[in-house]
């Protein structure tokens, strides 16, 4: 068995080594699962709310120890890591109360009636990425289970940690054994495992769109339904009539949160020409004014990168200083760090303006007017999120409908929650999770002709 050794990214110490699963013990978990889900599914919906409810006790009261292992295991802000656990408590409460709504409709046909039944999937392969290890994991178990399913969870295998501690406190609240597995490991063995096992029902992946094409032609061969959630160059819009402080204010924790390692982020930031060299005197400060230091500080705004690898990817995007305007700080020293730094790219092709560099990079370009703008953000193989600001209604209205992005807010640098549909167009991802409808994903509908002759 093969596994691998953590290491702190914020002081580059030796958190411990984790096994990783064999391709033996994943099909193992699998026959576990799937012996337990038929059972969970047979629970009467209030059963599994229930069960739902405690399961969120019992991570409220371990907030804290998960929030200091995401602080060690992928160098979180401790007031971050404190809310990601938190998040986690509050999707499972949110989809406690799905399987007493899940219902069917009643369809009237010539002869009889028709019936539609919700019906569970089986198992359900969810694979979560390094960056939010809790919260995008709860995204996926917490609807699934809601909707009568099993679920083998695959964690990202620099981020296991946390992943690990859920499926220790699944069992503390008394889910049935073998209904929710967490497998550390390496995608190409479980990841695969998930794509071509009979018994996996569907698989729900966050991660590289590279990855993820992968996935999906694995999933094709069976017929087998997948959620992919992707890359992302998402485009922050601020047109002249806007909020000049409040945009250049909030734009670097659009940006900045996570160190930049969020495929939400606003990481190209596009600004009316007229209102150009404004903004930037405007941005320069706000940058600046990041607090990145030590994961461990409640004052600290951002953290390391998550590993050496990732640092030295997102410096080759950066190489020397010809297209830098201003930088923020970072510590000397251990760590993976890397200041907050804003681009001029040289054309709105140049590859820092293109690729997703998914670190504390952001650039910056001029557009004309609204249909540029609208053209501009469009200039991208993704669509996955996006900020307006504009003080025209007509306007936000107008380019909310033209930008091509699944998830877009107006005068704010947030469009995630947990109660709204979540997902992404072009090759930022195929379904959308989240919101009150997420626990059907996890389903099939059954329709069922009942004659009255």
């Amino acid at each position: 068995m093969t596994g691998i050794t953590l290491i702190n990214p914020a002081t580059e110490a030796v958190l411990q080594t984790v096994e990783h699963s064999s391709l033996e013990q994943v099909d193992d978990a699998v026959a576990r699962a799937t012996f337990a889900q038929r059972a969970w599914a047979a629970l009467p919906p209030a059963e599994r709310a229930a069960a739902l409810r405690r399961f969120a006790t019992v991570v409220e009261g371990d907030i804290d120890n998960l929030a200091a292992l995401e602080v060690a295991n992928s160098g979180h802000p401790i007031s971050q890591a404190r809310w990601e656990a938190g998040h986690v408590r509050d999707v499972l409460n949110y989809y406690a109360a799905a399987p007493e709504r899940m219902i069917g409709k009643t369809i009237p046909v010539a002869g009889g009636i028709d019936v539609t039944f919700l019906e569970a999937l089986g198992v359900v392969g969810v694979i979560v990425p390094w960056n939010f290890p809790m919260t995008i994991a709860a995204w996926g178990f917490a609807p699934a289970l809601a909707a009568g399913n099993a679920v083998l969870l695959k964690p990202a295998e620099w981020t296991p940690l946390t992943a690990i501690r859920l499926g220790e406190l699944a069992l503390e609240a008394g889910m049935p054994p073998g209904l929710f597995q967490v497998l550390p490991g390496k995608g190409t063995v479980i990841g695969e495992r998930f794509v071509t096992h009979p018994e996996v029902r569907k698989v729900v992946f966050t991660g590289s769109t590279t990855v993820g094409k992968h996935v999906m032609a694995g999933c094709a061969d069976q017929v087998k339904a997948v959620t992919l959630e992707l890359g992302g160059k998402s485009a922050n819009v601020i047109f002249a009539d806007s909020d000049l402080e409040k945009a250049a204010a909030t734009a670097p924790y659009a940006v900045f949160e996570n160190a930049g390692q969020d495929c939400c982020a606003r990481s190209r930031i596009l600004v009316q020409r007229s209102v150009y060299d404004r903004f930037l005197e405007l941005l320069e400060p706000a940058v600046k004014g990041v607090r990145v230091g030590s994961p461990l500080a409640d004052d600290t705004e951002m953290g390391p990168l998550v590993s050496a690898a990732h640092l030295a990817k997102v410096r080759s995007y950066v190489p020397d200083d010809r297209q830098v305007a201003f930088r923020g700080s970072a510590p000397d020293g251990p760590g993976f760090w890397f200041a907050p730094t804003v681009l001029l790219p040289d054309s709105r092709t140049d590859r820092v303006a293109v690729d997703e560099i998914f670190g504390p990079v952001v650039s910056v370009l001029p557009f004309e007017d609204e249909a540029d703008a609208i053209t501009l953000a469009n200039d991208s193989i993704y669509g996955l999120s996006g900020s307006i600001w504009t003080r025209d209604l007509g306007r936000a209205i107008r380019v909310s409908r033209a930008i091509e992005s699944g998830n877009l807010s107006v005068n704010s640098h947030s469009s995630v929650r947990y109660s709204t549909p979540f997902g992404g167009y072009k090759q930022s991802g195929l379904g959308r999770e989240l919101g009150p409808d997420a626990a059907a994903a996890f389903t099939e509908t059954k329709n069922v002709f009942i004659s009255t002759d």
